[in-house]
């Protein structure tokens, strides 16, 4: 079992930037991939990026590379998405998401244990 909650929405102007957390606990966190997904209202829940857990392996889809970064701090068990450059095309509810295995995926249906989500809203 692993739990996560995460924290650190908000709003912000486009241009602007924001921090989130997901804090684990359980079991297996050291073997398991953790990502973030993210939905916005009407749309699919859309992979935005994923790391593995024991080595820092990476993966980021291709709307947000060069503007968000993930990261993993193993001391405290929480993972984090440095969200810069933000866009109005990124408002959304975030989730983080985890998975016990090696390899990254970008399909929800492979994350066993989710977060209760955090609102981002990016105005014009």
């Amino acid at each position: 079992q692993v739990q996560l909650v995460e924290s650190g929405g908000g709003w912000v102007q486009a241009g602007g930037s924001l921090r989130l957390s997901c804090a684990a606990a359980g079991r297996f966190i050291d073997t398991s991939i953790f990502s973030w997904f993210r939905q916005a209202p009407g749309k699919e829940r859309e992979f935005v990026a994923g790391i593995r857990w024991s080595t820092g392996n990476i993966y980021y889809a291709n709307s947000v590379k060069g503007r968000f970064t993930i990261s993993r701090d193993n001391a405290n068990k929480t993972m984090y998405l440095q969200m810069n450059s933000l866009r109005p095309e990124d408002t959304a509810v975030y989730y983080c998401a985890a998975k016990v295995g090696m390899v990254i995926i970008a399909e929800q249906n492979h994350y066993k244990y989710w977060g209760q989500g955090t609102q981002v809203t990016v105005s014009s």
